[in-house]
């Protein structure tokens, strides 16, 4: 599953550098929440991933604006350090 191109290439030519990725998703208890970018390849994802985690619900979550940021699902679930006094 290559990087989706159609919505983010409109959104910005240079936006091949930006981490679309289906990689980038989160696995919960009984979920797993992958990033959609308003591509036709977003079913292709679902579909795989839906096969791959058969006792797990698949949820879409549109990404493009988490993708500006450079991150997507899995890195909005990284932990942030404690600040020292």
């Amino acid at each position: 599953m290559g990087p989706p191109r159609s919505d983010l290439a409109r959104l910005a030519p240079s936006a091949l550098g930006l981490p679309a990725s289906y990689a980038n998703f989160y696995i919960a208890n009984h979920t797993v929440l992958v990033p959609t970018f308003n591509d036709p390849a977003d079913r292709v994802a679902l579909g795989t991933l839906a096969e791959l985690f058969p006792d797990r619900q698949v949820v879409g979550i549109h990404a493009v604006d988490l993708v500006w940021e450079f991150g997507a699902l899995h890195c909005l679930t990284q932990q942030q350090p404690a600040g020292q006094d």
